[in-house]
Formats: C-alpha cells, structure tokens, sequence
C-alpha cells in the first residue's frame, strides 16, 4: 500500500438491490452502463467536476450531483438519453476509495423493431 492517496482505477461496489435491478435489464442497456462505468471507475474524479469534464463519457450519458449544494454528495450517473440513471457515491479514503452504486433505474423503453410509418 502507498502512504498517499490511491488514484484511479477504482473500486466500484453495488448496494444488492441495485445490482438485482441492473440484472433484470436488457442486455443492451447492460452494456451501455457497462461503458459508462469503465470511464467512471478509470476517472480522475468520479464527481466529474468542472467544466466538460464528462466528455469522455459515451453518448447519451450524463453525469449530475443529486443536489447542487452538495458538491461532494452522490451523483446521478443518466445513460440511455436519460431513460435510466444509476445513483452514486465517491468515498475517497486513503486506504480504500471506492464507487458505491446505491440505486440503479430504468425505465424500460425498449428500441423499436418495426420499420417507421409511412406519413
């Protein structure tokens, strides 16, 4: 172990309940939560503070403090073009920081397979 603080990757846990609701998806949506979780456990800061600092992150996905006035509080983590979201915390101790993934939601909307409408 290091004397100072541990940098990336991180270690990510989920509360059970997240995990069973990450589980029951799709596999589709599995890997695009898959995606945006390499770039959130690889981050320098996992709150993604700043400006642009979350363009790394894949398309659709977003990442957001649940309340502004808690900078350092949990973050929403928005993937599908915001049709579901993964409620997080950054814990940044010197012997073992850790992602704690406490809720994980979606709302179900599956890609369309039929051919658009004729107008």
């Amino acid at each position: 172990m290091t004397d100072g603080f541990m940098g990336p990757p991180w270690h990510m846990d989920w509360t059970l309940d997240a995990r069973a609701a990450f589980e029951a998806v799709p596999n589709h949506v599995r890997e695009i939560v898959l995606a945006a979780r390499v770039e959130l456990v690889t981050a320098k800061d996992p709150y993604f503070r700043g400006i642009e600092t979350d363009g790394r992150l894949p398309d659709g996905t977003q990442v957001m403090p649940v309340r502004s006035s808690d900078p350092k509080g949990a973050r929403l983590l928005l993937f599908d073009d915001e049709n579901g979201w993964l409620k997080y915390t950054f814990v940044p101790r010197i012997a073992d920081p850790q992602i704690t993934v406490e809720e994980f939601f979606w709302l179900g909307v599956e890609p369309s397979t039929e051919p658009p409408a004729e107008p």
